[in-house]
């Protein structure tokens, strides 16, 4: 990897001879910079500045995502009349040392400013109130700078040397139709009529310019830092809630996400083979997905979960460093991230040898029931988000009923003061979808369990079965399998409810013929 340190720096942290040795002991911060030496005359800076071509940058194209922008900003602000909203995108997490990961915005900017990929680090997207009561949302970034300023080459963070060339204002307002600033100016843009214009920020996602909105706060005599929490978590909220209906764009992208999650999985099944060679078989799964997912999308939308046999009973196995063994069935939760950072979240569990051997497909058509059963559910009239659940695991305690497990009646167990079922299906079975894999997670619960379902509404349905190895309260044929089944779904404009990941095999004859299909294509 390049070494991050620039080629300049200011006069307090490096010496202006390459052969000069410190007089005094460095600073920590000094240290780090101690690994080149650093060019800094005139001579150099001037050369530097010259003799460069013309640019090739490609013409700014409004994209399909702008359309939606303003109705979004309007929404958004339609609960906080005057106040001013600040939803910063974040900065880049430190991996080690100097070295950081690759960045990716909070999903409220994101959803907000309609840029994905790895754009815009340290960009925030203010809410400007109106004359007429809505909000004109507003975006502030740092722009590429001319290639004469030491910033081209010497700022490891900005440098069109090191990060290569940052777009213009005026092509991120043509992009995105919003109205475009330099960062620099948004601290006079927060301290504008702030006193009789509020301020709310959501928190906790860039240090810098939260204390930036409590300074302005507090000159203004608005309330701030801890007196301002209950403001700012309402914004937070609210930011969650208007994403659980999704629009036409959001709605096109998580099928985009989909569709390249199928390729993902299509090419597990091709290295299944060599998986059962390798000592860490899992990893081998989980690169395989990983390279689909960075050539089709932006990346992955979380951590792959490749879980053969009896990992598969630990719900987030994300080492993924153990054997994948002829005869186990390998449990694989994985979604690829499209690049405008909308998810697919899908699970299928396949027997590694290409056939469910009995007691496998027993258990596997139990969960496919139950997933069947929910959907169903789904597409009856006034339901609600919560009873997808419960359809779902109403299946599961009758089958381990009729398999002498449950120590209970089955109405017994689904009622509050049973339960007994959890202990092989511990988690939900369905959770909002789109830019986060775990959607709208900061929505009040009125807005999201207890909600009816909606046209618009994105969610998964995800039941499984798990056997723990060491579960004695199971026969021993069952111990050491686990079985998840997870499908998205949308709500229509007809309020029906549809499986986008249709085409995602998943009863047992048709996975049993897709391992064939796949690996007869690859010999």
């Amino acid at each position: 990897m390049t070494d991050h340190t620039p080629v300049s720096a200011d006069s307090s942290s490096a010496n202006t001879s390459d052969s000069a040795s410190a007089t005094s002991p460095d600073t920590l911060a000094q240290r780090g910079q101690s690994r080149s030496r650093r060019p800094e005359s005139q001579a150099f800076r001037d050369f530097m500045g010259s003799h460069w071509g013309e640019r090739h940058i490609p013409t700014p194209q409004r994209e399909a995502v702008a359309d939606f922008l303003p109705q979004r900003a309007t929404k958004a602000g339609a609960p906080f009349g005057h106040d001013r909203l600040v939803i910063p995108a974040g900065t880049y997490k430190v991996r080690s040392n100097d070295t950081d990961y690759r960045f990716r915005a909070h999903s409220a900017f994101a959803y907000l400013s309609g840029l994905g990929a790895e754009k815009e680090p340290d960009a925030v997207i203010v809410l400007e109130p109106t004359e007429d009561g809505t909000h004109e949302a507003v975006l502030y970034f740092k722009p590429r700078a001319s290639r004469s300023s030491e910033e081209f080459y010497s700022d490891s963070r900005y440098g069109e040397f090191w990060v290569g060339a940052r777009p213009s204002l005026d092509e991120v307002a043509v992009a995105t139709g919003l109205r475009c600033e330099h960062i620099d100016t948004l601290r006079d843009a927060l301290a504008k009529d702030a006193g009789t214009v509020g301020l709310r920020i959501v928190r906790d996602v860039d240090s810098q310019v939260e204390a930036l909105v409590n300074e302005v706060r507090q000159q203004a005599g608005l309330p701030s830092g801890a007196d301002a929490q209950d403001d700012d978590h309402a914004l937070e909220a609210h930011l969650s809630e208007i994403r659980l209906i999704k629009d036409r764009y959001e709605l096109d992208e998580l099928r985009r996400a989909v569709d390249a999650t199928h390729r993902g999985f299509t090419d597990i099944i091709r290295c299944l083979p060599r998986a059962t060679q390798h000592r860490r078989g899992e990893r081998v799964i989980e690169g395989a997905f990983g390279a689909v997912a960075r050539e089709e999308g932006n990346g992955l939308g979380y951590d792959t979960i490749a879980a053969s046999g009896n990992h598969a009973n630990t719900l987030h196995w994300i080492d993924n460093d153990g054997p994948v063994n002829e005869g186990d069935l390998v449990l694989v939760d994985a979604g690829i991230e499209v690049d405008s950072l909308y998810t697919a979240d899908i699970t299928r569990t396949l027997p590694v040898n290409g056939r469910f051997s009995p007691i496998q497909a027993k258990i596997y058509q139990a969960v496919l029931d139950a997933c069947e059963a929910a959907l169903a559910r789904a597409n009856e009239p006034g339901v609600r988000f919560r009873d997808i659940h419960d359809a779902a695991t109403t299946v599961l305690a009758h089958r381990l009923s009729d398999w002498g497990i449950l120590p209970v009646s089955p109405e017994e167990a689904l009622s509050p003061e049973g339960m007994q079922h959890r202990r092989w299906m511990p988690h939900g079975t369905s959770h909002h979808l789109g830019l986060d894999v775990h959607d709208c997670a900061q929505a009040r619960r009125e807005m999201y369990q207890d909600a009816l379902l909606e046209p618009g509404m994105a969610f998964t349905i995800e039941p499984g079965l798990y056997f723990r190895s060491d579960d004695l309260a199971v026969p021993e044929e069952f111990r050491g399998i686990g079985v998840r089944i997870e499908d998205d779904v949308v709500v229509n404009a007809d309020g029906s409810v549809t499986r986008i990941s249709e085409d995602i095999p998943r009863t047992i004859a048709d996975v049993e013929a897709w391992i064939e299909d796949v690996q007869s294509s690859t010999k």
